[in-house]
């Protein structure tokens, strides 16, 4: 794998979808629950999920602090309300033991590996978690590695079948140029989600088809 055929994906990509607008930046740890609530549930839902949370709870210590069945409640809507509510409390309760506050602001003035190094030390916050918190909050470089992007870039090839997606987030993360790797996360989701779907992706309609190892192998499986 190339950093050019990376960059002609990125090329095609942008022919064919809207214009890339990054979005507005969250605090730190606002990113950082918002990550926790958008597993394995849709943005829309994770996104009404941290608003009821934020209008429950108006400060984290708050959250940290109430029953976590009160928070479970606050996040339903975002599915696995139970879990998330654990994860969310105790990754608040460890940043309050560790800074004396729910304050993440001095990942400021660490460099990329040991922001990502501190997130990750944080109960139950994996590569994924961190590089969203990295590229959406704090504007570095980082390429969140979600479902959508480890399906679409194990099928064109970039990574091995059967790669877990903390395992794919190393591999992928050197090979894409460190400028685009916020546009390409984003471009790859969008790409997941409306042609390289899951179940019955839409090959015929791909602009990546000549450059996919799924898609070749899909086309020259197809009956004549």
């Amino acid at each position: 794998m190339s950093r050019e055929r990376v960059l002609e994906v990125l090329r095609r990509l942008r022919a064919g979808q809207k214009e890339f607008v990054p979005g507005p930046a969250l605090p730190v740890v606002d990113q950082l629950v918002a990550t926790v609530l958008s597993q394995a549930t849709s943005d829309v839902n994770s996104g009404r999920a941290f608003a009821r949370l934020k209008e429950r709870f108006p400060v984290w210590e708050q959250v940290a602090d109430a029953p976590v069945e009160e928070v479970a409640d606050a996040i339903r809507c975002g599915g696995i309300a139970q879990r998330k509510a654990r994860r969310i409390q105790e990754i608040l309760t460890a940043v309050e033991e560790r800074e004396g506050a729910i304050d993440l602001g001095r990942l400021d003035g660490l460099d990329d590996e040991a922001a990502e190094a501190y997130l990750t030390s944080l109960p139950g916050v994996g590569p994924k978690t961190a590089a969203c918190v990295l590229v959406f909050s704090m504007g570095r470089a980082a390429f969140p590695v979600d479902t959508h992007v480890h399906r679409v870039t194990t099928r064109l090839g970039w990574v091995p079948p059967g790669t877990s997606a903390e395992r794919a987030h190393r591999l992928l993360a050197p090979l894409v140029p460190p400028p685009v790797r916020h546009e390409l996360h984003v471009r790859l989701i969008w790409h997941g989600r409306t042609t390289c779907r899951a179940r019955r992706p839409r090959c015929e309609e791909c602009v990546l088809l000549d450059v996919c190892a799924y898609g070749r192998l899909s086309r020259r499986s197809e009956p004549r």
